[in-house]
């Protein structure tokens, strides 16, 4: 039986734990409203902006009209992972990375043999991870979710979309969890460049293709303009959906964790009862036994 003074060490303990992730749990459930709000009214317009991209970029009579809508042979690979900068958020990093590489052994895994292969991580668990695992971080950065906006993401893109224009990667891909509810996270992976067309029905595609397009005030200027446009708004997607299930992810976690803590907290008080119990029943035997030997 343990010892009495250790079980209340530790219920006092489990006590301490147990107001720290219920406290925990309340932060991020009101933090995921916000950024819940947040991802659920961008969704339709970067969705509706992104449809409208594709079919522009599939109506192109040449693919080389726009540098973001050629293919190249993907020689060098830049993938972003859009991890937190904190823990205590469940599997929702590690599950990045794993995407990541999962997707590197699979379908480059020429390119990684070359030295080709580079990871630009946004956010610093997923960085930290990586770095772990002996990968070469080419760049980092954990500031932009301290003020989530699309101004501040803006430069972040238009540098990537730069540097894909002058040909230092040849295809950048984004890793992320996007938000479906608090308590699921769907990791996705997105060609953020070049430019792909929807995959879905062929009949669609097709009529796509084939559709009379009337540009104003001409394919040139509504090419120039939208198509920039649409990848800074699918790049802030992706952000808005990782913050907010990064938050719904700590909020489960730590729910988690308060329940752990009760059931423990049970158990531990069920302990402790009983060596008291036992520890009284000792003494009453103990008096018992003097007395007896007294009257002997």
């Amino acid at each position: 039986m343990a010892n009495l003074k250790e079980v209340r060490t530790r219920i006092t303990s489990v006590k301490s734990t147990m107001q720290i992730t219920s406290a925990m749990k309340m932060v991020a459930a009101a933090k995921l409203r916000k950024a819940q709000n947040a991802v659920t009214t961008m969704r339709p317009y970067a969705a509706k902006l992104q449809e409208i991209m594709q079919d522009l970029s599939a109506s192109l009579e040449d693919s080389n009209e726009n540098v973001f809508t050629t293919a190249r042979q993907p020689e060098k690979v830049l993938f972003i992972t859009i991890t937190s900068n904190r823990g205590l958020c469940g599997a929702f990093n590690v599950n990045v990375v794993k995407k990541a590489v999962r997707q590197i052994d699979e379908q480059f895994a020429s390119q990684q043999e070359k030295g080709n292969i580079s990871f630009f991580c946004v956010g610093k668990k997923g960085a930290d991870i990586l770095k772990s695992r002996g990968y070469e971080i080419k760049e980092k950065e954990t500031a932009i979710f301290d003020k989530l906006n699309f101004e501040n993401v803006v430069p972040l893109a238009e540098k990537l979309m730069q540097e894909y224009a002058k040909g230092k990667y040849d295809k950048i891909i984004l890793v992320y969890n996007q938000f479906k509810n608090a308590a699921v996270q769907v990791l996705q992976t997105e060609q953020f460049l070049p430019i792909v067309e929807s995959a879905g029905d062929e009949t669609i595609q097709k009529e796509h293709k084939h559709a009379d397009y009337i540009f104003e005030p001409g394919k040139k200027e509504i090419i120039t303009e939208l198509i920039p446009k649409s990848l800074k708004i699918q790049f802030y997607k992706a952000l808005l959906d990782s913050f907010a299930a990064e938050h719904g992810a700590r909020m489960t976690a730590m729910h988690q964790a308060t329940d752990n803590a009760t059931e423990l907290l049970k158990d531990l008080k069920l302990t402790y009862n009983k060596a008291r119990q036992a520890a009284i029943t000792n003494e009453i035997l103990e008096i018992v036994s003097g007395a007896e030997a007294l009257k002997g």
